[in-house]
């Protein structure tokens, strides 16, 4: 069995963490540009963290290239909200455009023939291509250093969700096989829904039926 310490190099960290943890979730967030364009962008470091109060959570890295914050970091901090949207099998291609590294201020949307459509209670613009939306104040940022690679935790508390009745069973209940969606693994790989298995939890409330 292979074994290292985790203070070394960068890239020996980052690819055995993406490569461990997976599949990942993506969260395709929109926020808006200090000149008010949009700003458009993946991340695979994402998930839920709380039902009540509603809230998710994702990370973005410093910039390997630039030692830079990432764009959405530093508008999330200006406006204090954002919305996350979803990757499917229909809108992948066009999202993983949307990770091209663009200079501030020039509008992912238009770059990748993405659709912004106008949110209720944030500035920042939903994905029409996203079968869900989550409009999001913020509620916490944790940062974790500012070198090279380091991650800031920015969680948000959801206001409003916007689903697509297609992918909604007559129960309200989120139809995976309608949804597709995608995740991200090690490397260049992504999951798309090949197969789904039913197991059954063993808790006593049985919320998800």
């Amino acid at each position: 069995m292979k074994s290292f310490t985790t203070d070394g190099d960068f890239a020996q960290n980052y690819r055995f963490l993406i490569g461990a943890v997976q599949p990942r979730p993506i969260a395709v967030v929109a926020t808006k540009n200090e000149d008010g364009s949009n700003n458009l962008a993946p991340f695979s470091f994402f998930n839920g963290f709380s039902a009540k109060p509603f809230i998710i959570g994702f990370a973005p890295l410093i910039r390997t290239s630039t030692g830079q914050k990432k764009d959405t970091l530093i508008n999330i901090e200006r406006e204090k909200e954002f919305v996350v949207n979803f990757v499917t099998e229909a809108n992948a291609d066009q999202i993983n455009l949307a990770s091209t590294e663009l200079a501030y201020g020039e509008d992912e949307f238009e770059y990748t023939n993405l659709t912004p459509v106008q949110s209720d209670l944030v500035k920042a613009c939903r994905l029409k291509e996203s079968p869900i939306h989550f409009e999001c104040k913020l509620r916490d940022i944790v940062s974790y250093g500012d070198q090279p690679g380091a991650g800031t935790l920015i969680t948000g508390e959801v206001l409003k969700i916007h689903a697509d009745e297609s992918i909604l069973s007559d129960t309200g209940r989120i139809l995976t096989s309608a949804y597709k969606p995608m995740g991200r693994g090690a490397g260049n790989d992504w999951y798309s829904i090949s197969g789904i298995l039913e197991k059954e939890r063993l808790t006593k409330a049985q919320i998800q039926k």
